[in-house]
């Protein structure tokens, strides 16, 4: 397994992670996206582990913490052997201060938090969202407060603005505060609005960019082309998947060149696009979710190999539209 420095922190974190938002099917949303109980969930983490991608990356609001419970019990006796990613700041009940990036929110789902995941520290926790109604001060310091009392390791945040994250990292370097080493964003081969902004910020900043979504919502995993429909009961034929809008034909038109390059490389489509993803920059870490087996173990045979130069032109020209 290929390590990578997350931002400008002396953190090691494999280049691919998994994500749980599968984990829970706790509502009809999450439902859509799977419904993964805790022997799935164990038998995931094993092949994860097996494949080095030991990079486990949840969410207090995946429903509405049950994929945090599931991770827990997953990992249950082998934390020294994981790392441990989630997030929050989004809606967790309907009480005034049950959101947000308040300090009086945020210690409590940071702790509650650690109990659902059955451990004493958070590697890598991350803002959900920008919170407007917070000042910017009162979240870092926050934040800070939880690294220096050895609740959270390393703290980043998720689906910022270009400008939401420069004045975090300005205010955090103003008063020695905890930086954000990660951000948490979304970017694909059908999507590559992050290149306008947030990478070269990620890249003068020194901000590593974990990225959710990496298969758009399953899109880039070979099961949908042209003339070949969304299977019945997939996030994407219940949800049409996450992310900005865009012509089908564009979709099709990328996976039409993600088929060819597969099948001259004898690798799935899936693999291809999240080797596109790692070739990228080195600051870059996927993090796709799985609901089978099968697709863990498939995600992780994009890792030890890379698209060379022409695959790279074939693929940048097709997304870039």
């Amino acid at each position: 397994m290929e390590y990578r420095l997350l931002g400008g922190s002396g953190f090691k974190v494999p280049v691919l992670g998994l994500g749980t938002a599968t984990f829970g099917g706790g509502n009809d949303f999450f439902r859509a996206w799977g419904n993964t109980q805790v022997a799935e969930a164990t038998r995931l983490v094993d092949i994860a582990l097996e494949a080095g991608a030991s990079l486990f990356d949840s969410a207090d609001v995946y429903s509405n913490g049950l994929a945090e419970e599931i991770l827990g019990e997953a990992i249950a006796g082998r934390r020294d052997k994981v790392l441990i990613s989630t997030k929050a700041s989004f809606a967790m009940g309907d009480g005034p201060n049950e959101r947000g990036s308040s300090r009086q929110h945020l210690i409590a789902a940071c702790e509650a938090s650690l109990r659902r995941l059955g451990t004493e520290t958070i590697d890598l926790w991350q803002l959900h969202g920008f919170d407007a109604m917070t000042p910017v001060e009162e979240t870092l310091r926050t934040l800070d407060d939880l690294v220096r009392a050895g609740k959270v390791r390393y703290v980043g945040c998720s689906n910022f603005s270009g400008w939401h994250l420069m004045k975090s990292l300005a205010v955090a370097d103003r008063y020695g505060w905890s930086r954000y080493v990660a951000h948490q964003a979304y970017y694909s081969l059908i999507s590559r609005e992050f290149e306008w902004e947030l990478m070269p910020l990620a890249l003068d900043q020194k901000v590593g960019t974990v990225i959710w979504s990496p298969l758009a919502g399953g899109r880039l995993s070979g099961k949908v082309a042209r003339n070949r429909p969304a299977p019945a009961g997939s996030r994407f034929a219940a949800q049409g998947g996450h992310g900005p809008e865009f012509p089908l034909d564009h979709l099709y038109r990328i996976v039409d060149v993600l088929e060819a390059i597969a099948g001259e490389l004898g690798r799935s489509v899936s693999q291809v696009a999240l080797n596109w993803l790692l070739c990228q920059d080195e600051l870059v870490i996927p993090i796709p979710g799985a609901t089978k087996a099968s697709h863990a173990t498939e995600n992780a045979g994009a890792l030890d190999w890379r698209l060379d130069e022409k695959e790279l032109a074939m693929l940048d020209q097709v997304s870039q539209g």
